[in-house]
């Protein structure tokens, strides 16, 4: 708990003026002279939160003071944001208004600044305390129940289409800020014990912009239907025949990319009894010998998209795991895909 000369809130009238009690009994029990010396009169123009205390001693300005802001420090303060309405006590956040000590800060201001015919008069703030801890976490409790959190644009990708969650808007307060602002309002009597929150806007991390950015270019490979479909920005431009792996070779499915591309690729017959006689050999690009005909976009391990010389096949289940395309296909699709473009294989 720290002392501000800013908003906080103040302790039961009961309990304000115990300070005071104390004091007037000490200087009851003073000789007159150490009570005078104890209880100064404060100079004309001595003023506390506005009140005026010149002519009173110090226990006669702390009586003042008490009977004039106590009840209202310690009254509480709505807040309103959003529609929504909450409370805070000032007993809750442990303030507390101290008269005497406020009446001695206005004696002592005086006395140092005595007032002038040009500045007749020296006001000071009242003394108060109160938890900041607490106070920020009342302030964060208000955001929390007040805020709409923003939400990023998503995108879920299917055969035929992407479907795109749009981002939306937040709405937040500045918890900080508002538990900086609340300081003077506490410890002032005259100001509003109603305060209007203003919310902030919260942009979302992502928008679809971003996902546009980051998918400029989609494939999808649709096994059943022997369709490979391009997206460009997320839209569906084009569609083409393809064949697909065999069974027992089957085409794999999942979420990939696209990781190398070649024009008339080289081809490194596996060591498969399948690749015949040209087992653990490489056939050169643009050999009549060589399946992968024009383009080569690999997916993942040995498998990927190229054109073939058998366009026959398209529409069957019939290479070896690859994505077969017509040649012209091929080539319309190898330009419109760059390394690192998300191919989805169901």
């Amino acid at each position: 708990m720290r002392p501000l000369f800013t908003a906080a809130a103040a302790p039961l009238p009961t309990a304000a003026v115990r300070p005071l009690l104390l004091a007037l009994a000490l200087l009851l029990l003073l000789p007159a002279g150490a009570a005078a010396q104890d209880d100064p009169v404060l100079p004309a123009g001595a003023r506390a939160g506005g009140i005026d205390l010149g002519g009173q001693t110090v226990s006669q300005a702390a009586a003042t003071l008490d009977a004039a802001f106590s009840a209202t420090l310690a009254a509480p303060i709505e807040f309103r944001v959003a529609g929504h309405r909450r409370k805070l006590s000032p007993a809750s956040i442990e303030f507390a208004f101290d008269p005497l000590r406020s009446a001695r800060r206005a004696y002592n201001a005086a006395v140092a600044t005595p007032p002038t015919p040009e500045e007749p008069i020296v006001d000071v703030p009242l003394h108060v305390t109160y938890d900041g801890d607490k106070l920020a976490a009342f302030t964060v409790a208000l955001d929390k129940a007040s805020d709409i959190r923003p939400r990023n644009a998503r995108l879920k990708m299917t055969i035929r289409r992407m479907k795109v969650r749009r981002a939306r808007m937040g709405w937040s307060i500045d918890e900080k800020a508002l538990a900086l602002s609340l300081d003077p309002l506490l410890a002032d009597p005259w100001a509003s014990r109603v305060v209007r929150v203003e919310r902030v806007r919260v942009h979302p991390k992502r928008n679809v912009i971003d996902l546009r950015r980051e998918h400029r270019a989609v494939l999808t490979i649709d096994r059943a239907n022997f369709k490979l479909r391009y997206f460009k920005n997320l839209k569906r431009k084009r569609t083409y025949g393809i064949a697909v792996g065999a069974p027992g070779y089957e085409t794999p499915t999942g979420r990939f990319s696209i990781h190398n591309k070649a024009v008339n690729p080289a081809w490194s017959a596996p060591d498969e009894p399948w690749a015949g006689a040209y087992r653990n050999e490489v056939v050169e690009g643009g050999s009549a010998e060589n399946p992968l005909k024009a383009r080569w976009m690999g997916i993942v391990g040995g498998v990927g998209i190229h054109g073939t010389a058998a366009e026959y096949s398209i529409g069957t289940a019939a290479s070896h795991g690859c994505i077969r395309m017509r040649v012209a296909d091929v080539i319309d699709l190898y330009d419109r895909v760059p390394v690192g473009t998300a191919v989805l294989i169901k």
